[in-house]
């Protein structure tokens, strides 16, 4: 099914003012809100002088914008929608200074409210079977000396794609050893899943502790397709992700790049999904995580 693109006009229809984005807020966040002094359900009323609703008895408020990623930013909540917005309809990712000049914001602002965004498009790693992709792929400007996964100055970003449902998943990792990649199969692949990759021997012996089906395609001797075995799906992935960076974004720190790969591997992942990016992005404004996915840098949000 083919996902709703919702245009600027519809947008700005539904949401034309603060006070519109904010009664948005509050019936997705407490969709039958109770007041805890006189205990009555769903009598209350929108604030005119505070960002809150209070209940008609005048004892309790109800602060919606409290733990989301708007909570303490002086920045107008249509703003914040509108960033929103742009980063969800946006193919190519928006760059920082495109998106000061569209709200009119600092450049620190703008940088702190993207951040906010992309911390809502990491996700945990899907669980893959069937026939899987993996591939790594180095980031960073041209340098002088060795090519290939050698490289220095680089980071390098792995991947896996399951091809049945089209999900990658992606991670920042220091090198392409066998004991660095196998965490990430390691409870994320099934047993007995086809891994298809390139000559690197890595894959080789993670296949074999995994106890996964293996094949591979030699892209050191020319060799790109053999039968189905090909890694052209996740190689297509990794031509869109730096085409973006690099054309849109042009110099990133690999401090954050995770945060940028995440955004991709977020638009890769829900393109075909029918609720519109813009609706899931908003319905995860407020989604706190665990512990664990704090460390991991990952979100266990609703799909």
């Amino acid at each position: 099914m083919k996902q709703h693109l919702i245009t600027i006009k519809e947008f700005q229809e539904k949401f034309p003012d603060d006070a519109t984005c904010l009664l948005h807020l509050f019936n997705q966040e407490f969709p039958h809100p109770k007041c805890d002094k006189c205990g009555k359900v769903g009598q209350f009323s929108q604030n005119t002088n505070r960002a809150c609703f209070s209940c008609s008895c005048g004892q309790s408020h109800i602060y919606p914008k409290a733990g989301t990623i708007f909570e303490k930013s002086s920045t107008s909540l249509h703003d914040w929608f509108y960033a929103i917005f742009l980063m969800s309809v946006s193919r190519n990712g928006v760059a920082c200074r495109e998106l000061q000049r569209h709200i009119g914001v600092t450049l620190k602002t703008a940088y702190r409210m993207q951040k906010q965004i992309r911390s809502m498009m990491q996700e945990l790693p899907p669980y893959m079977s069937g026939e899987v992709e993996a591939d790594e792929t180095m980031v960073g400007g041209k340098r002088k000396g060795r090519r290939g996964r050698g490289a220095a100055g680089k980071t390098v970003v792995f991947g896996k794609l399951e091809r049945g449902t089209k999900r990658v998943s992606t991670a920042i990792v220091p090198n392409v050893k066998a004991a660095t990649l196998l965490p990430h199969f390691t409870d994320s692949v099934a047993k007995g899943t086809k891994l298809i990759t390139d000559e690197l021997k890595s894959y080789r012996k993670i296949a074999r502790i995994e106890g996964m089906e293996h094949d591979t395609v030699n892209h050191g001797s020319g060799q790109y397709v053999k039968g189905s075995t090909h890694t052209n799906t996740i190689e297509n992935f990794w031509g869109q992700l730096k085409r973006s960076l690099d054309g849109t974004h042009h110099v990133i720190s690999p401090k954050w790049l995770h945060l940028y790969v995440s955004e991709f591997a977020f638009r890769y992942n829900h393109r075909l999904v029918p609720v519109p990016m813009f609706d899931l992005l908003l319905s995860r404004v407020s989604y706190m995580t665990t512990r664990v996915e704090r460390q991991i840098g990952a979100y266990r949000w609703p799909v």
